[in-house]
């Protein structure tokens, strides 16, 4: 098995690790957690928090319920601290590249391939030991200055979940994004999101993470609040939130081709407001200017990566509210009256819409109805509903599980 040594110049230390960053079985029955950092390379710091929660569990004897599982993503571009190797590890978790994948490692054509096989059969031997329920967590960070957030693929199944964090939520970014593994986790219908925690190695990256960590065993019932320092974990993020604790969308994203020379304009950190004609960046030397009043969102800071940056704004919780009553009475049944739209199988997992149709329906409604994961081909449009994937039953004896029907 691969074992490499990462050094933190936050925390000024060093550790090795292979796949499994550190695991742990309660005396209790319970649910299984999967935390999941260093998908890119350059992303060190949920690593080291992850460890370091491990080390704090074992060593202060605190009972767990169920079972803990923290696992490197991609080993070999963690060693080189870069992004990626050959491709991106987080574009790469589609049903079609799934369905090819090799059995093991050695078979495979990449090195971002190789490192799939294995954090793809780990879940698998995971999810095959334990009846679950179960909870997957990817901790990430960024090349920009940033708060605290999660990245939420939009079911109700993990609003209600992620309500009780106290920081900002960022809904539908996987329209977006190509083949992120927790797109895949949520076809599977599992609790699934990710969390950004500050700045590459910054120390207090590695801070809030071990927060997200430790409050999220607490939310999921692994973990007692009174066995841990709760409040001062909780508060720890919920002061990084500020004016912005509410939930956002994505509307806009600026897409870098191959070989372009892109810049980001110096200073932008998330969450900043930005102005319609604000210049934000420039590419091959034209200007990229706001078109309209929002958010700037996921400022590109580094050489790798084609998301030049991300504009988002708040959704109101009016909206919120409706989204999910129309889920709850599936309004979506109405949609395929309309001429040109038809469900693709009988599991009504996603509607295919005619492309001249697409045209008078609007994306937000597509969007208040659980429909954001959406495929172009030349005729059709194929939107993904989450709502149809989700495993309600396995989670409906969990405390949060009430707020099922209630808004972020």
């Amino acid at each position: 098995m691969t074992q490499i040594r990462l050094h933190s110049t936050a925390l000024n230390s060093e550790i090795e690790i292979n796949r499994i960053i550190g695991s742990h079985q309660g005396e209790a029955e319970g649910p299984t957690l999967i935390f999941l950092a260093g998908v890119h390379g350059n992303e060190p710091a949920g690593v080291f928090a992850l460890h370091r929660v491990i080390n704090f569990i074992k060593e202060k004897h605190v009972p767990i319920s169920g079972n803990i599982y923290c696992l490197a993503g991609n080993l070999k571009a963690l060693r080189r601290k870069a992004r990626f190797i050959s491709e991106d590890m987080n574009r790469i978790w589609t049903r079609g590249r799934i369905d090819l994948l090799p059995e093991t490692p050695e078979e495979a054509e990449s090195e971002e391939i190789a490192e799939q096989v294995e954090v793809y059969n780990q879940i698998r031997e995971i999810l095959k030991a334990h009846p679950g329920p179960f909870y997957f967590f990817d901790i990430h960070t960024t090349s920009s200055e940033t708060l605290p957030f999660l990245t939420v693929n939009d079911s109700l199944l993990n609003r209600a979940f992620i309500s009780q964090y106290p920081i900002p939520v960022i809904l539908g970014i996987e329209e977006y994004l190509n083949g992120p593994i927790l797109s895949y986790i949520n076809e599977l219908g599992y609790v699934a999101f990710g969390f950004e925690a500050g700045q590459h190695d910054d120390l207090a990256s590695i801070e809030n993470a071990e927060a997200f960590t430790l409050l999220s065993m607490v939310f999921t019932g692994a973990l007692k609040q009174e066995d841990i320092d709760y409040h001062r974990f909780y508060d720890m993020l919920a002061k990084t939130a500020g004016d912005v604790r509410h939930v956002y969308e994505i509307y806009f994203r600026y897409l870098i081709k191959p070989e372009a020379k892109f810049e980001i304009e110096p200073g932008f950190f998330n969450f900043q407001r930005i102005h319609k004609n604000q210049l934000v960046a420039r590419n091959n030397g034209h200007e990229i200017r706001a078109k309209t009043n929002g958010r700037i969102f996921l400022p590109l800071y580094q050489n790798q990566g084609t998301d030049g940056f991300f504009a988002i704004r708040r959704i109101k919780r009016f909206f919120l509210n409706l989204s999910t009553k129309m889920r709850k009475h599936r309004l979506d049944r109405v949609l395929v009256w309309l001429p040109g739209i038809s469900w693709l199988d009988d599991k009504r997992s996603a509607l295919v819409i005619n492309r001249n149709i697409a045209r008078f329906l609007a994306k937000q409604l597509l969007h208040l109805l659980g429909y954001r994961s959406i495929e172009k081909s030349e005729k059709y449009l194929l939107a993904y509903n989450r709502e149809s994937e989700a495993r309600k039953q396995d989670y409906e004896l969990a405390n949060w599980y009430a707020r099922i029907y209630d808004s972020v």
